[in-house]
């Protein structure tokens, strides 16, 4: 594969600690989940990074899908990445959840469900999941 960005994170004390990019743009206290056994409280997670980052991902790659299908996405189209953790069915572990809902203004549901799938085939964090992970697809 020809690489064409990188970027770098950090992280000290796991879920409960920060992560911060190799640029400091992002720099960001970690909270454990209360439903997780944490505190809660003020900072972040990574299944809401995860979250973060794949709805936003995902909404390019379906930009890409609609435009070589020919859809016009207008600018206030959305992703929605739901991501969950839970103990796995074979006792190893955590596992994650993921359910994607797509919603472009002005194109019908079976059309943004189409693109959804075209860009599933797409997306490199789909791409990177599709052997562990059954991503839930919807159109809103």
């Amino acid at each position: 594969m020809d690489t064409l960005y990188k970027t770098k994170a950090t992280a000290t004390g796991g879920r409960t600690g920060r992560s911060r990019t190799e640029d400091g743009v992002l720099d960001l206290t970690m909270v454990s989940p209360k439903e997780m056994g944490g505190n809660g409280g003020d900072g972040v997670n990574p299944e809401q990074l995860f979250a973060a980052g794949y709805a936003a991902c995902f909404l390019g790659a379906l930009k890409a899908a609609a435009g070589k299908a020919g859809v016009t996405v207008p600018d206030d189209a959305t992703v929605s990445a739901e991501i969950g953790v839970g103990k796995r069915d074979d006792g190893g572990g955590l596992g994650l959840t993921v359910a994607l809902t797509g919603n472009i203004p002005g194109v019908d549901k079976a059309t943004t469900e189409d693109l959804m799938n075209k860009a599933h085939i797409i997306c490199p964090y789909s791409h990177a999941i599709k052997q562990t992970i059954d991503v839930k697809l919807s159109a809103a």
